[in-house]
């Protein structure tokens, strides 16, 4: 196996492990304090969207214009709108399913039928979040530097410390409905199963398949950003009469952290 995909395994078993570690919160809580998780998810909303761009974006910006035949921006719309459009169509698969199990009206499936959901929901999302890392680690076969390693380490950062809160967001409620915190535990960690699997596809379509890199690359830039647009930021602003800016001083402090080692190191 290259080098390069046995980098994005083993960055992708790390974002597992660090949704396993939110999943474990449910041994000691059975509720995680609100302000720590506002502050948590806008820092990795503000880390993402850095390096959506430093990591992402800007690189297959720049490996259009070596090797493509359209023009660069063009080539860069294109695979970010397309992963953007891809999370969309996931949301839509879930609202969809969702509503088939609630007009079933089978009244005792009804809290096994939303814990499924919602296990579902958040697996799907890992998908896309799985071949930015596989992606970012592939394309260092173009050129192994200190700015494209860091770029690709930012870029599997930013997602495992949203994966952090997402493997809370699964074990707790389900240890609410009444299941043991081994079994919630267990379910909470495997949403992150599927990470490093998605992580080893994308990183092997990149070194093999050298053409699809610039698009592979604004692809997964899409899809961070409307997971962070979508979900992240509205998520964690839910309570800012409470705490007003507290949770975007952590989306601008994320930004800055991520384009400083970015651009220092660069």
């Amino acid at each position: 196996m290259d080098t390069f995909v046995i980098m994005a395994l083993i960055a992708t078993l790390g974002t597992w492990f660090v949704t396993a570690l939110g999943a474990a919160n449910v041994v000691f809580f059975t509720s995680i304090n609100q302000k720590v998780l506002n502050s948590m998810l806008g820092f990795a909303s503000g880390v993402m969207i850095a390096a959506s761009f430093w990591s992402l974006l800007q690189p297959a910006i720049e490996r259009a214009e070596e090797t493509s035949k359209m023009p660069a921006y063009f080539v860069a719309t294109i695979g970010f709108l397309l992963g953007a459009i891809f999370i969309w169509l996931s949301d839509k698969i879930i609202s969809f399913a969702r509503r088939k199990v609630n007009n079933t009206g089978e009244k005792d499936n009804e809290s096994f039928n939303r814990i499924i959901m919602l296990i579902l929901s958040i697996t799907l999302h890992n998908i896309p979040e799985g071949l930015a890392v596989g992606v970012a680690f592939g394309a260092l076969q173009e050129g192994y530097t200190t700015e494209t390693l860091m770029g690709a380490i930012s870029v599997a950062v930013g997602i495992g410390l949203q994966n952090f809160p997402e493997g809370a967001a699964v074990s707790i409620p389900l240890r609410r409905e009444g299941y043991s915190r081994r079994k919630s535990f267990f379910f909470g960690q495997a949403s992150g199963m599927v990470e490093p699997i998605a992580g080893i596809i994308g990183a092997l379509l990149v070194v093999h398949v050298e053409t699809i890199l610039p698009y592979a690359l604004s692809f997964a830039a899409g899809a961070m950003i409307l997971v962070v647009v979508h979900e992240l930021i509205p998520e964690c602003q839910k309570n800012k009469d409470v705490h007003p800016y507290f949770a975007t001083m952590g989306i601008i402090l994320g930004f800055a952290v991520m384009m400083l080692l970015d651009v220092m190191l660069g």
